[in-house]
């Protein structure tokens, strides 16, 4: 059973920890977001993974539209998939502007999650999702930029284990800015609307 509850009390000092961040920094044009606004955060970076097709693809190729970026793993009781099919639903509710969206869902379990496993994974919820995954030090960096908690619980020399994991999804506008954090369990309206919100950026 994954801890949520220690899971949630982290992303609480990490919202109120990028709060304060934010103060400091120079602004940017506010949106109208539902999510936590994360726009003048200090937190993500650039990043090369490989896609579920097997090609190499950095963040910034993403560039132009708006994304979605979640962190999980295909093995993920819970968690994983209800967002998945709370995206998909966001995605079928933005009608045409579902074609201005990519979410990407990044593996932090690389040993099993390879790209062909994720690419039946992720495509079974919605056509434009993008499976990422990589070595094991590369997804180490890409979640240590991003802040994300990733733990393995059980069996982990015979290959039986969980992962207890941050649960949220960083939406970024078409200008490859990162402005909105949304946190596990918003539901699809809060997704719909920010998404609309970081689709009117230029």
């Amino acid at each position: 059973m994954q801890n949520w509850v220690a899971i949630g009390c982290r992303w609480l000092a990490m919202t109120a920890l990028l709060v304060g961040i934010a103060a400091c920094q120079p602004t940017t044009p506010a949106l109208n977001l539902k999510g936590t606004d994360v726009s003048n955060a200090k937190i993500g970076a650039d990043f090369t993974l490989i896609d579920h097709n097997g090609n190499s693809k950095r963040l910034s190729d993403f560039y132009g539209q708006a994304i979605v970026l979640f962190f999980g793993y295909i093995h993920c009781p819970d968690v994983c998939p209800t967002t998945l099919a709370e995206m998909a639903e966001a995605m079928n509710r933005l009608g045409n502007d579902a074609e201005k969206v990519t979410v990407l869902f990044v593996s932090v379990d690389p040993k099993r999650d390879t790209p062909d496993i994720m690419k039946a994974y992720v495509t079974s919820f919605h056509p434009r999702f993008i499976g990422l995954t990589g070595s094991a030090t590369a997804i180490a960096e890409v979640s240590r930029a991003f802040k994300v908690v990733a733990e393995k619980r059980g069996d982990v020399a015979g290959g039986n284990y969980s992962i207890d994991h941050s649960a949220g999804a960083y939406i970024y506008d078409p200008s490859g800015r990162l402005r909105s954090y949304v946190t596990y369990g918003s539901g699809a309206d809060v997704l719909v609307h920010d998404l609309k919100q970081v689709l009117t950026v230029r």
